[in-house]
């Protein structure tokens, strides 16, 4: 018998059956990921996030399989094809293609050619020809000739000559191997294997489809490409500019009439018993094997695994995405200190927003230091006004068009008014002008122009990322590989669990937060945060995590859910300020009283905490887990998991891509980590690449095991392409640039599998210089 959902599930997490069947649990309840893994610890005995999010991923997939399964057993039972053996087979079917393959013969269909043959009375004689090969084809086709006649489908066509009779054999033949399931596996796990992807240029688009160049010919076994390359290969295929096929590696091409017999057509033969020799049917037996080959199987295994190819790449490409975004948003803050956002421009001006140590937007203005006003002196003069008045701290800048050149601005405020003491940062404005249009944009500042709302969430995201990221459609901040290609409903899914990790994670201050902050916090819908702000609005700050209860709309599940992710800071009563549960209150006060001592004594007391034993304290609802994590928030309650705050210098006089040079070392931001390696900001407005071959002296398999979005690095200049604005970059300073025209294997190249493994797995040898440049359009393209 097939194992049970709870049993598969605790397989795959290498989990117990118990702590699955708690876990599932839990979920259907309505609990959530983030306080399953914080606070039922002991119901699921220590199952992290991620694997609960695992978890709740495979046990959707599975229930549909459970789901699917009955809907095809009712359906051949409703045929009356049920079999004791077919039923056997359809309980034990482990995943959707294997059930997919046993109900192929029996799912409802078009009327076919081989219906059509059966409806003739074609059946006899496929059945006698495949029995016994020594009957003549034409000679036993003639037994079964008929003139056209009226069904209950329609006309018949009748079998007017031998021909017909032949064909309408050989088409309930073919229906009859191509949907034998056993063999289906067999040829899939074949092509799996054997199996070859393609493209060429298609005729007329080399100029129209250059970004895809590095696919104009190109080969790749399926089992080994990677889904950036994959989801380029789509990409060109759907704009027409590439073709892309599947073909066997014992084949120059596509499958031909004309080509020798395949190892799959000797698969299809060697099921049936097909046999070539020298008797009467052998040949129309052949022929008919390869018909099965060609027309039905091949192309039915092509489109199913190519597109698990594009499901597989999609996945991946997800998950590079949704750690991209948890780095982004788990990015160390600057804190509460009083900043000024820039949104640099050209023509339309530098847009300028002060916003103090809250958050609040205390002033704004437009500059323009730039072409073709050029009014830099003036623009000095109004940022250190604004600077003065309103004690600014820090500066942050978007990296967009004139980054560079605003940077420098910001460069000569500081050197020109020292006593202010101001920093610089350039950080990502990705997704700001989607803030800035958006409904809650328009709420949020009603009164501003949509033009300054860009530069209010430049300057907000440098306090703190997670707060003002997560106001904006996480699919708009652009830290994903090939994020349109990919399912939007699975994308979108992954990276709302990624943002609602990230939130309850750090935390969320219920007297500051914005209505889409606390809708991201466990258990609160939009609504509720809403109602959350309103409740704030009309009776003034929380003072305890208790008054949340009065919320409309707010209930005891909802409490129970939220409240400890849910922080009143300088409330009476500390724990609100704590990751510390309301539910777990009483467990604290029992070790106080145990202890002899008060909360504000205890809070803090790293000696004192962990000279408890956890043990001691734990009873049958609250275990020794729960007991171990309320000791370690009391050393320090309500903890920062994210990051010190760093900054990255970017060098003097490097500002466009025409400064760089070969070996020259800086330092700079990791904006974007793919498959294939990381993407840099060095200051000059295109990001150079630091392949995966060149992120370490050791060899990488990942590169989010070395590197994350907003990390600080140094880096080395390799190769410069001006004119393609590509910039090589690597992390092993010890590496050199490659001299003009060094040899092919000094270089890399890109389609020469064998080579990059050398350079990953060989780190005193020349880095994949051109791996790295030819790898740009994967991502950027």
């Amino acid at each position: 018998m097939l194992p049970s959902i709870e049993q598969r599930l605790a397989a795959e997490l290498a989990a117990k059956a118990a702590q699955v069947v708690a876990a599932i649990a839990l979920l259907d309840e309505g609990a959530t990921v983030p306080f399953i893994a914080r606070y039922r610890k002991e119901a699921t005995g220590g199952l992290d996030d991620i694997q609960l999010r695992l978890l709740e991923e495979r046990l959707r997939y599975l229930r549909e399989l459970e789901e699917r399964r009955g809907a095809i057993i009712a359906s051949i039972e409703e045929q009356n094809k049920m079999t004791p053996a077919l039923l056997d087979a359809i309980s034990h079917a482990e995943d959707k293609t294997r059930l997919e393959d046993l109900y192929l013969p029996y799912k409802l269909k078009r009327r076919t050619k081989a219906q059509i043959a059966l409806e003739a009375g074609l059946l006899p004689l496929a059945d006698a020809l495949l029995a016994d090969p020594s009957l003549n084809p034409e000679q036993e086709a003639s037994n079964y000739l008929k003139p056209a006649f009226a069904t209950d489908h329609g006309d018949n066509p009748g079998v007017a000559d031998t021909k017909a009779a032949l064909d309408g054999a050989r088409q309930i033949l073919m229906e009859r191997f191509a949907e034998d399931a056993t063999l289906l596996q067999g040829l899939r796990d074949y092509l799996l294997e054997h199996g070859v992807v393609e493209s060429k240029v298609a005729d007329g688009k080399q100029d129209a489809g250059e970004k895809f160049a590095d696919y104009f010919d190109y080969s790749e076994t399926l089992s080994t490409i990677p889904s950036h390359r994959a989801l380029a290969l789509f990409r060109g295929r759907r704009e027409e500019m590439l073709n892309v096929v599947l073909r066997l590696d014992t084949e120059e091409e596509k499958p031909k009439w004309d080509a020798p017999h395949n190892p799959c057509e000797g698969r299809i033969a060697a099921r049936f018993g097909i046999k070539h020799q020298g008797r009467a049917a052998d040949k129309w037996l052949a022929d008919t094997v390869r018909w099965t080959w060609r027309v039905k199987s091949f192309m039915h295994l092509e489109t199913e695994l190519m597109g698990a190819l594009r499901e597989r790449a999609e996945v991946e490409a997800i998950n590079v995405f949704a750690r991209n975004l948890k780095a982004l948003l788990l990015a160390a803050p600057a804190g509460p200190r009083a900043t000024m956002g820039l949104d640099p421009g050209l023509r339309t001006g530098v847009k300028v927003a002060v916003v103090d140590a809250t958050g609040k937007v205390v002033d704004t203005h437009t500059i323009y230091p730039h072409q073709p006003r050029n009014d830099w002196d003036g623009s000095l003069h109004t940022l250190a006004g604004l600077a003065e008045k309103h004690r600014v701290a820090l500066i942050s800048i978007g990296n967009g068009t004139a980054s560079r050149e605003t940077d420098k601005l910001a460069q000569d405020l500081i050197k020109l008014r020292p006593e202010l003491k101001l920093t610089k940062i350039v950080v990502s404005e990705a997704g700001a002008s989607v803030y800035s249009a958006s409904e809650f944009a328009s709420k949020e500042l009603p009164d501003m122009d949509v033009s300054l709302r860009g530069a209010v969430s430049i300057a907000r995201r440098l306090q703190d990322p997670l707060a003002e990221l997560v106001k904006i459609d996480p699919k708009s901040i652009g830290v994903g590989q090939y994020q349109h290609d990919v399912g939007q409903t699975q994308l979108a899914r992954s990276l709302d669990a990624v943002v609602e990790d990230c939130v309850n994670a750090v935390g969320v201050d219920v007297n500051t937060a914005s209505a889409p902050l606390l809708a991201r916090v466990s258990g609160l819908s939009s609504s509720v945060a809403q109602s959350i702000v309103s409740y704030r609005d009309a009776k003034g700050m929380f003072g305890s995590r208790a008054e949340l209860k009065a919320v409309p709309r707010l209930g005891d599940k909802t409490y129970e859910q939220a409240a400890g992710f849910l922080r009143v800071m300088g409330g009476a009563n500390p724990l609100d300020a704590s990751s510390v549960h309301p539910e777990s209150y009483p467990l604290v006060e029992k070790i106080l009283a145990d202890i002899n001592k008060d909360m504000k004594a205890v809070i803090g007391d790293e000696r004192l905490l962990k000279s408890l034993n956890p043990a001691k304290y734990a009873d049958q609802r609250f275990g020794v887990p729960t007991v171990t994590d309320i000791l370690k928030e009391l050393e320090k309650p309500g903890r920062d998991p994210r990051p010190e705050f760093t900054t990255a210098t970017f060098k003097d006089g490097v500002e466009q891509i025409r400064d760089l040079r070969p070996d020259m070392i800086l330092e700079g931001v990791v904006t974007n980590v793919a498959a294939f390696g990381a993407f840099v900001d060095i200051g000059v407005h295109q990001d150079g690449l630091v392949h995966i071959s060149a992120l370490s002296n050791s060899f990488v398999k990942d590169p989010h095991t070395v590197v994350k979005a907003g990390q600080v690095v140094k880096v080395k200049v390799l190769e410069i392409d001006e004119k393609r604005k590509r910039i090589a970059l690597t992390m092993r300073l010890t590496d050199s640039a490659p001299q003009p025209g060094a040899r092919p294997e000094q270089r890399g190249d890109r389609n020469d599998g064998k080579r990059l493994a050398q350079h990953q797995q060989q780190a005193s040898q020349p880095v994949a210089n051109g791996a790295m440049a030819s790898a740009f359009a994967k991502l950027k393209g």
